[in-house]
């Protein structure tokens, strides 16, 4: 049987080998993930012509994944750094990563990333019109847009940004309530929000939506509805602005399920703990329980340099809540382009919340690695922490920068170790501090 998409196969009842992979990754049967996707409150982003791609689900009941954004700018265009950063988000285990390059004819360095990669790879067109059609904002037509979304489409890409929600009626709203201490803080929002304001048009995602799904559904590219007017700070959060946005883009997800394009919904931002637990609840039950797919969030706003710490609290308590996706933060947020160092930092942060939160949601086998460790500290088997740990590499070098004396303990707590002594003693041995000549250590 003929299919278009992964949701017009779940639909139908058939089970793509796209949907058995999911289900092996995730100690699922397949026929759970068909109605998962089928339902859309799982997506597997799979364009056709990703063909190095090792599929990921996204979703309620499955892991959470993780998204490291790169990409090359206008004020460092180094095509091998950003490989770079590439190979090292896949070597860490990140699912997904967003190309958000914005100079240049952007297409090479995308290929490229598309043939490499087995991570998922999502962008934002919106980001790349400017370079791509090199026009000034305000001559860009709607056509144009939507020659660019089939260009990033037919090349590979399996997820796209598009801010559809962002509206007449939306950003009317916008302007009406005021009050927002950072306004819009999303790049391609405020781009697509200046279009209209300059040239008095409607949003041409929001305007040509069912023309965009089409071209999504060719090539089985998902849409993930981008969150225009999302808090930037933690003041503008659950603001009249951000819930009109989610409203707008709960009608569309069902515009696109309607067309067998699958859906993941995007949201905040920047905001208090207190509030993150009901804004998940409240995307998934204005959405339709589709995926949700948050950047952080950042839970306060004087950290900068460590913005991937408070990002990760955020994400711990947002993916824990129902959030299915995070969007990795790093230390250069709000500060400058992230280095390799930046990314390894946030990544390592994000994958950090993101398991957290899996242990908390008791996604299948979730703790099965932090048992492996535990069973290796109670050994005091180094070598065994080292290859479980995340960043074994890291745990290595700590603990031989300062060697212990005894290695069965760290240097920390040398003889005095609790599990050394607790060992020692339900082994039925004699706990000794001193030497034979009187000293003790």
């Amino acid at each position: 049987m003929a299919y278009a998409t992964q949701m017009d196969a779940a639909k139908q009842g058939i089970i793509t080998k796209e949907m058995e992979v999911v289900a092996k990754k995730e100690f699922k049967t397949p026929e759970e993930i068909r109605e998962l996707v089928a339902c859309g409150t799982v997506c597997i982003p799979a364009n056709i012509n990703h063909k190095s791609l090792s599929p990921e689900g996204i979703g309620s009941g499955l892991k959470t994944k993780i998204n490291v954004n790169l990409g090359i700018s206008g004020d460092c265009k180094d095509y091998t750094m950003e490989m770079n950063k590439v190979k090292m988000a896949i070597d860490y285990g990140a699912e997904a990563i967003m190309d958000l390059s914005n100079y240049g004819k952007t297409n090479t360095f995308r290929k490229e990333l598309i043939d490499y990669s087995p991570a998922m790879i999502g962008t934002v067109p919106m980001y790349d019109a400017i370079g791509y059609l090199e026009k000034d904002l305000m001559n860009i037509t709607a056509k144009d847009f939507l020659k660019v979304v089939e260009a990033h489409a037919k090349e590979g890409v399996d997820f796209m940004t598009i801010h559809a929600g962002i509206n007449r009626r939306t950003a009317q709203i916008f302007k009406e309530s005021g009050g927002r201490l950072t306004n819009i803080v999303s790049r391609g929002g405020s781009l697509i929000f200046a279009w209209m304001e300059m040239t008095g048009n409607e949003n041409p995602f929001f305007e040509y939506y069912d023309d965009v799904l089409d071209i999504l559904r060719t090539y089985d590219c998902t849409i993930s509805l981008g969150d225009a007017l999302r808090p930037g700070c933690i003041d503008d959060a659950t603001d009249a602005g951000q819930i009109s946005e989610l409203i707008e883009l709960g009608y569309l997800t069902e515009r696109a399920w309607a067309k067998d394009v699958q859906v993941m919904v995007e949201g905040p931002g920047h905001m208090a703990m207190d509030e993150i637990a009901a804004n998940m609840k409240m995307q998934k039950r204005l959405c339709h329980n589709a995926p949700f797919y948050v950047l952080g969030p950042l839970v306060t706003d004087i950290f900068p340099g460590y913005d991937h710490i408070t990002s990760a609290i955020g994400g711990a308590i947002a993916a824990a809540n129902g959030a299915d996706f995070l969007c990795y933060v790093t230390p250069a947020e709000h500060l400058r382009l992230p280095d390799v160092d930046d990314v390894k930092e946030g990544i390592i942060a994000s994958k950090i919340a993101a398991h957290a939160a899996d242990i908390a949601k008791k996604i299948p086998h979730a703790r099965d690695l932090d048992n492996e460790m535990a069973k290796a500290r109670h050994k005091l088997d180094w070598e065994r922490m080292f290859e479980v740990a995340v960043d074994g590499e890291k745990a290595r070098r700590y603990f031989e920068s300062v060697p212990p004396k005894d290695r069965h303990s760290c240097s920390m707590c040398g003889k005095m170790c609790a599990v050394r002594t607790t060992n020692m003693i339900l082994d039925g041995k004699k706990v000794e501090f001193c030497k034979e000549d009187g000293s003790c250590e």
